[in-house]
């Protein structure tokens, strides 16, 4: 995105200085400091619609500015994890292992909020919203795709992690209920003290494609990793299986997240 930032500020100032236009005029016309368009033309800060809409109108652009808001809209998923996005959609299985919080494709609208909008370093709230409705658009497969088989594994302590508030995650917890009822969802918890040595390593995904192709997904704070080499997948689906094996059975699980939920 800084690319394309940068871009767009260049064209910006390539328009001001052609028509003769002082970033001080401009800054005065939109209604922002020098230092603020000066940011914007290098790249350091996203233009906004309004400099671009008055850039537009002084240069006598004749739309061409305006058309850069376009490419400025927030992407929907951070760059590191558009691979596995895509695979995401097409998948016929997936496998998820969550030690810390609740699944993505599990969250209420109001418990993603909270995560995204407390990333750091912060994200605009344009970003914020984007990214919080993808991820709801995403949960649309659970119920679209009938024929997909997805299996949830979730860690006691994600079930006990409070985010936002006591009764947010009592409306998460009836929310992980209501889509385990799905026939194509189960949702199995693994109990504090059981498989400690791998549970409590990381959060991972296994997929399956309609072409029979296995991929092996793993994410940490700052980087993640899309796995397709035969030995890797061996490896994690191994791991995977015996946390697995240690989970409750699906209504063992259910009993258990309404236990947690009274105790809130």
């Amino acid at each position: 995105m800084t690319e394309t930032w940068r871009y767009c500020g260049n064209q910006i100032k390539l328009w001001r200085t052609g028509a003769g236009i002082s970033r001080e005029e401009l800054g005065k016309e939109a209604n922002y400091e020098y230092e603020t368009v000066k940011s914007m033309e290098q790249g350091r800060r996203k233009p906004s619609a309004r400099l671009l809409q008055i850039a537009d109108q002084m240069c006598g652009a004749q739309g061409k500015l305006l058309a850069a808001q376009e490419y400025l809209k927030p992407e929907p998923f951070p760059a590191r994890s558009q691979e596995y996005m895509a695979i995401e959609a097409e998948a016929i299985a997936l496998h998820w292992y969550e030690p810390l919080l609740i699944p993505g494709l599990l969250q209420t609208e109001e418990y993603a909020q909270t995560l995204i909008s407390e990333s750091c370093p912060p994200l605009d709230d344009e970003t914020v919203e984007e990214r919080v409705r993808a991820r709801m658009q995403r949960q649309d497969a659970l119920t679209r795709r009938t024929s997909t088989v997805f299996n949830f594994v979730v860690y006691e302590a994600a079930l006990r992690t409070m985010v936002e508030s006591r009764e947010a995650m009592g409306r998460q917890l009836e929310h992980l209920l209501e889509t385990g009822k799905l026939r194509n969802v189960s949702i199995q918890v693994l109990p504090m003290g059981r498989c400690s040595g791998l549970a409590l390593i990381g959060p991972m995904v296994l997929l399956e494609t309609a072409d029979h192709e296995h991929y092996a997904y793993v994410e940490g704070q700052t980087t993640s990793a899309l796995y397709a080499a035969p030995d890797k997948i061996s490896e994690l689906t191994q791991r995977h299986g015996m946390i697995r094996m240690h989970a409750l059975c699906v209504e063992d699980s259910a009993e258990f997240i309404r236990k947690v939920a009274e105790e809130l």
